[in-house]
């Protein structure tokens, strides 16, 4: 008997399909800025990514969310930033018969209009390290009161007063210091672009290679550089140690294929550079709270409880 493929990939939202019967402001009211609100459950809450940041703000029901490789729980008061192309989705739990009319207050914008204003406006570039940070999605904490003050400014006025409330709202965000990365590490500030071009050579190499083993002497020694000196200068860029970067990147790749591929989980952890099982099942534990297993199975309610399900029985039927 012949199955239909299971999606395993995130949704790429385009334009096209932001009716403003789900929610949407039409074109000609929105601009740069767009404000849009939702209740659960509706067609917009999946898995699924697109080409603007996203600020979003949980004002009813609880559940689990899912943004890039990082699984959590959510319920009213969560606030996030997600940065382009990060897939996401928030599935609620608890929510009452008849749904509820509004779960989500979410401001999306373009990364575009902000780079070019950068170059004439310098006041400006107090969002890029923000900006830089949402790529792998920020959640912030103790903000949700004035978050949505800022929302009902930023979703009643147009033109720039709503560029002026938008600013309010993102120097906010920049000044905050109670916060969290959920997906993956973070590149930190770099003393020059030498250095950062070092650093990202040196990342993209990792990455691209997960499989072929990696020791900081070998690294050391490609950048005349001692061992401790190298440990230093790659610490203070990525904020990790040699060793747990690594780890990172590799069970970061570890979640994807999890979530995107039905690969044995052995396979995955081989794949991925580490050269036993229980290594990878330990390493696994310590970076994501659970084994690869649990996430493999809790990363199915990306694309909500029904999918959750059936993705079980796919599984369950192949052993």
């Amino acid at each position: 008997m012949s199955h239909l493929p299971r999606q395993l990939k995130p949704e790429l939202e385009q334009d096209f399909v932001r009716s403003t019967d789900l929610g949407y402001e039409a074109p000609d009211e929105s601009g740069f800025i767009r404000c849009l609100s939702h209740g659960f459950p509706t067609p917009l809450a999946r898995w699924h990514h697109h080409d603007e940041y996203e600020f979003h703000l949980i004002t009813a029901t609880s559940g689990k969310v899912f943004v890039g490789d990082w699984i959590g729980h959510f319920r009213p008061g969560h606030v996030v930033l997600t940065g382009p192309r990060l897939p996401h989705n928030w599935v609620s739990t608890d929510v009452p018969e008849g749904g509820v009319a509004e779960r989500d207050l979410v401001i999306q914008f373009l990364h575009g209009p902000i780079e070019t204003g950068c170059q004439s406006i310098p006041e400006l570039r107090e969002l890029l390290p923000i900006l830089e940070r949402a790529k792998h999605g920020i959640e912030f904490f103790d903000i949700y009161p004035q978050a949505v003050a800022h929302w009902q400014r930023i979703k009643s006025h147009k033109g720039l007063a709503r560029f002026a409330a938008f600013c309010d709202l993102m120097s906010d965000l920049a000044q905050c210091t109670d916060y969290r990365l959920l997906s993956n590490t973070q590149m930190q500030s770099m003393d020059s672009d030498t250095q950062l071009d070092q650093i990202n050579a040196l990342i993209s190499r990792i990455s691209e290679n997960l499989s072929e083993p990696v020791s900081a002497a070998d690294m050391a020694r490609e950048l005349a550089m001692s061992e401790s000196a190298f440990s230093r200068f790659f610490r203070r860029a990525t904020g990790n140690t040699f060793t747990d970067f690594v780890n990172h990147v590799r069970v970061s790749r570890a979640c994807q294929l999890l979530m995107e591929s039905d690969l044995l989980i052995t396979h995955i952890g081989y794949q991925v550079g580490f050269n036993n099982i229980a290594n990878f099942n330990r390493r696994f534990l310590d970076i994501k709270g659970m084994t690869p297993s649990d996430y493999r199975r809790q990363a199915a309610s990306r694309f909500g409880l029904k999918a959750a399900a059936q993705a079980q029985h796919h599984h369950v039927s192949r052993h």
